[in-house]
């Protein structure tokens, strides 16, 4: 009687964390891939940078996935376009730099779009 009680808890505890798992590989959204209200204003060639190169650690909506410095949604009012581009070229705290890369023409293309977003 205890080892069936155990079977079902570690059971029902497998099935929580491939659930779990599972959420986090499709970055808990239901239903097929969500359309970022923020990426659809960004010219293609930059959302497909920001999608490659960004989107883990700032999200699919900008919102910041590892802190609030990395929500970007209103990056533009906070820096500058020559603050963005040095950043994203040089890196800052947990930010690794993207110089050695990316080309000078994505970071220009990141840096003006997100200098927008205010």
């Amino acid at each position: 009687m205890i080892a069936s009680i155990h079977s079902i808890r570690l059971v029902k505890g497998f099935a929580i964390l491939a659930l779990m798992a599972a959420l986090v590989a499709c970055g808990g959204k239901a239903g097929g891939k969500k359309e970022s209200v923020h990426l659809k204003d960004a010219p293609s060639k930059v959302a497909a940078v920001y999608q490659s190169r960004c989107l883990n650690c700032h999200g699919n909506d900008l919102q910041g996935r590892v802190g609030a410095n990395t929500n970007l949604q209103q990056v533009g009012s906070r820096m500058s376009f020559e603050e963005i581009a040095a950043q994203i070229e040089q890196g800052k705290g947990l930010m690794p730099g993207f110089a050695d890369s990316l080309s000078q023409n994505e970071i220009d293309g990141l840096s003006e779009w997100l200098a927008t977003k205010q």
